[in-house]
């Protein structure tokens, strides 16, 4: 080994993310077991030593001194130690110099595939480090190439798929492109760590409005909750802990220019924040906007468990509007409703305000059933 050998392990340190001990001891005990299967057996006791810069192995057999030699592999005695170190005694370790000529090439060559595979260990261990700590934030990534239904993506020298289902739908992905994502969980699998992104999760929303909100990333203004349909639209509850900060004030920004840097971020989507409230008549309320909601009715303020089919039963309220103003409560497709459900954890059922009176006093005769 050479000059050569030794920039080549510092290159792989820097391109690979990981350490040089790490590579290293790779090499070492690659060394270990082409010398052990071209020259020794799988009984000796060996060790490799580099020379400065890491240039020349030397390979020592290690073997205790002995009065009498039982198993010459890792045993020897102390009249052929003293040859070696002349104040060996009995007990002592001994290393013998068994380095074969032109072994540093020949060595070298037969471990090659046994480096490598040690160096691919080590770097996805370093990768499994490097974020498993970083679960639950954001990452920023540069899209290095796409496919028909994913896209992949620089993270920190890393070459992360993002998946079609994480994907915000409609968004343009083209090479070069800087983007963040959430990094919802590191996992180990066979083919090594598995770092599962998302553009689609709404913590990545969370995360955003932490970063690009001052007032939220130093706690004066809370996200209560967050539901989301990502590439259209997505509905923020916040409240203020210092009574003195506006929560929609300090989310929005002047002229909306703090929201829109967000709304930028997700590919022009829609993010309207609600100011939350403990009263859930007024919360829900809020959570429809921008429709006009005559009344509304809290049927079951409790979620509970089924016992026969293990489901969760949200809490239930009905939604009373003017006629002109269902469609608007309702949203294209259902999604105005949709979110407000997610947002409060109400399942929201919508009527038109001429059935309230009927309403009422069914639930009033369901309710009385129940007592009795």
């Amino acid at each position: 080994m050479n000059s050569q050998f030794s920039a080549a392990i510092n290159q792989i340190c820097s391109e690979k993310n990981i350490s040089q001990e790490s590579v290293m001891t790779a090499i070492q005990a690659a060394l270990v077991t082409a010398y052990r299967k071209d020259y020794g057996n799988k009984e000796q006791e060996v060790e490799i030593i580099f020379g400065g810069d890491n240039t020349q192995p030397t390979v020592f057999l290690i073997k205790e001194v002995v009065d009498e030699v039982e198993n010459d592999n890792y045993e020897i005695s102390l009249k052929d130690a003293r040859k070696i170190k002349k104040d060996a005694e009995e007990g002592d370790e001994i290393r013998i110099d068994v380095t074969p000529v032109g072994y540093g090439r020949i060595a070298a060559q037969a471990a090659k595939q046994v480096i490598i595979q040690r160096i691919q260990e080590a770097e996805k261990e370093a990768l499994y480090t490097m974020f498993k700590d970083r679960e639950d934030q954001l990452l920023t990534a540069i899209v290095s190439r796409t496919e028909h239904m994913g896209v992949y993506l620089s993270i920190e020298k890393n070459n992360v798929l993002l998946t079609h289902p994480n994907q915000i739908p409609g968004e343009q992905y083209y090479v070069g492109k800087r983007l963040r994502v959430y990094l919802d969980k590191v996992k180990k699998t066979s083919k090594g760590p598995q770092l599962l992104i998302s553009r689609t999760h709404k913590n990545l929303v969370t995360k955003l409005l932490e970063q690009e909100i001052p007032e939220i990333g130093d706690g004066e203004v809370e996200v209560v909750s967050i539901a989301r349909d990502a590439g259209q639209r997505t509905k923020v509850a916040v409240q203020s802990v210092d009574s003195k900060i506006d929560a929609i004030g300090a989310c929005v920004g002047q002229k909306g220019s703090r929201i829109q840097v967000i709304m930028d971020e997700l590919n022009g989507e829609r993010v309207d924040i609600i100011e939350y409230t403990d009263d859930e008549k007024e919360f829900i309320k809020k959570a429809l906007q921008p429709a006009k909601i005559a009344e509304i009715v809290i049927v079951n303020d409790t979620a509970w468990e089924d016992e026969q089919t293990g489901k969760t039963i949200k809490k239930r309220a009905a939604v009373f509007v003017e006629e002109d103003q269902r469609p608007m409560a309702v949203g294209k497709g259902g999604q105005n409703v949709r979110l407000a459900s997610d947002l409060t954890d109400y399942e929201l059922d919508m009527y038109n305000i001429e059935e309230l009176p009927a309403f009422r006093e069914k639930l009033e005769e369901l309710q009385g059933d129940e007592e009795g």
